[in-house]
């Protein structure tokens, strides 16, 4: 009995640990399927339910309860808040920030240099208006803003009979080149201005004539070149011909022709020999656009050139041509910058005198090389000075020299363009001088918050030591090096404005920032 009861034991135990190894199923069926041990399964309702979010009346319903009220109150509220707090800092920073003074009113005249040219044949091989127009690229990338031609109208020595101003010497171009010559400085920035200055080869600029008939030529000739798309005229000799019955019709000519062309046309008039109360008093009565002077000649002091350009500049320094050299009638061929300085050094100093005077500098064909005058012929214009000598080739030490010379003044000349052409202290800042002595001359060009300069020339003898300082606070106590020609003076480096010695026959252009 005993030995049945163990055995029923053992099938029991051996069926309840079967059971534990079956798979973990609500049914034998699973297992039959093929179902592993230790798989579940999970039923996946056929239809899922999506949540769509509150319908218009729900969202209006909640959306009227006293919490959402207070919240949108509250939000609506910090973002006013916020934007009156950005507008608030806004005009704070307005009022505080330092005013901008008004750009005063800036005519092609104004933007750059004038470039002369008295004698077309020895400007160019071809000795025409042509050939001006063939070198337009090269006195475009010296940033010349306006060409000054001629006179070369026809008419006889003292003789007011055979005068017409409007036909060109055929000897020196055409109606035609003239107009494509216009056609194309235009479209590069640059315009055209002819010199009708009647009796231009005689001695005496208007035939020594108080006549209206000369004058009637003036104003019909203007006209029709004018009309022609020519952008100034230029006279010589403005002292007399304001005095002559008709000269207000010229400056109505000029006028009448500003409604018609959004360009502005030029009357330029010249002056020699004047001193700088009678300058300054036929630039106020004569109605000119600008007028050049040789101020710069006539005072070749450093004290005297100060006190002539103190007393120009306040009237209106837009109007005043300066130069040294070019303002000089055709007729004495003695028109370049070499007339008043007998080496390069020494042009140079003048360039860089011109280009930083409150004004419009004025320069003759050849001053950008520092071409030399020779003798009682006009110099001819050297255009391949770029040129070096071939490999191999025998060189002229002393003709390669003059060459370099001719390089480095050029790469000069068109520094001290393009730095006037965008610094607005240069271009229509005001002028204070700083330093003069007979040799000697420094000065400080400044406008509202752009960069300041300080020029520094030295045509003396000695050199000279300068202890710059201001009445105001315009200066700072040292200044970079922007352009220099003397070697102690190294682009870049700092200058001690109170104390630095310039050299005989130097020149420096100072920089530094504006200071609040």
């Amino acid at each position: 009995m005993s030995n049945e009861a163990e055995v029923d034991m053992r099938e029991v135990e051996l069926r309840e640990m079967a059971s534990e190894t079956q798979p973990m199923t609500d049914s034998g069926a699973a297992a039959a399927c093929g179902e592993k041990n230790g798989t579940v399964k999970v039923k996946v309702p056929a239809n899922e339910v999506k949540f769509t979010g509150l319908s218009k009346e729900e969202l209006m319903k909640v959306a009227g309860t006293p919490g959402w009220v207070r919240t949108r109150m509250a939000l609506l509220a910090l973002f006013w808040l916020g934007w009156l707090g950005m507008l608030a800092g806004a005009i704070a920073i307005i009022v505080q920030a330092p005013r901008c003074k008004p750009i005063p009113e800036m005519n092609w005249w104004n933007e750059g240099p004038l470039y002369q040219i008295a004698d077309l044949k020895a400007f160019s091989n071809d000795g025409t208006i042509k050939g001006v127009e063939e070198k337009l690229d090269v006195l475009n990338q010296l940033k010349v803003k306006g060409l000054v031609l001629g006179p070369f109208h026809q008419v006889q020595v003292d003789k007011p009979n055979t005068l017409d101003l409007q036909m060109i010497d055929p000897t020196q171009g055409t109606k035609e080149q003239l107009v494509s010559l216009m056609e194309r400085a235009h479209k590069k920035g640059i315009s055209v201005v002819l010199d009708l200055t009647p009796n231009y080869l005689g001695e005496k600029s208007w035939f020594g004539s108080t006549k209206v008939d000369v004058m009637d030529q003036l104003r019909a000739a203007s006209q029709y070149w004018l009309d022609l798309g020519v952008d100034g005229i230029k006279v010589a000799d403005l002292g007399t011909a304001r005095s002559l019955d008709g000269w207000p019709s010229i400056h109505d000519t000029m006028d009448s022709n500003d409604t018609e062309n959004p360009r502005k046309k030029a009357l330029i008039g010249v002056v020699n020999g004047e001193q700088v109360g009678q300058v300054s008093e036929i630039l106020n009565s004569s109605s000119v656009d600008l007028l050049l002077t040789d101020l710069l000649s006539t005072n070749p002091g450093g004290e005297s050139r100060a006190q002539a350009i103190d007393l120009l500049a306040p009237n209106d320094q837009r109007k005043v041509g300066w130069t040294l050299g070019a303002s000089r009638d055709a007729r004495t061929l003695d028109v370049h910058m070499s007339s008043e300085a007998a080496t390069p050094e020494l042009m140079k100093i003048y360039q860089l005198l011109l280009f930083s005077l409150p004004g419009t500098p004025v320069v003759s064909y050849g001053d950008e090389i520092c071409l030399q005058d020779e003798g009682s012929q006009s110099p001819m214009m050297l255009w391949d000075i770029e040129k070096e000598p071939a490999e191999g080739a025998v060189v002229n030490e002393t003709a390669e020299a003059v060459r370099k010379e001719h390089v480095e003044c050029r790469k000069w000349f068109k520094a001290l363009s393009d730095l006037r052409g965008k610094e607005r202290s240069l271009l229509h800042g005001e002028y204070q001088t700083l330093h003069a002595s007979p040799g000697s001359l420094a000065f400080l060009r400044l406008w509202d918050q752009s960069e300041r300069y300080v020029t520094a020339v030295n045509w003396g003898q000695p050199p000279v030591k300068l202890s710059l300082t201001s009445p105001g606070d315009e200066l700072p106590k040292e200044a970079k090096v922007k352009l220099s020609t003397d070697p102690d003076l190294a682009v870049d480096a700092m200058v001690v404005l109170e104390d630095f010695t310039l050299a005989s026959g130097k020149a420096v252009l100072l920089q530094f920032p504006f200071m609040s």
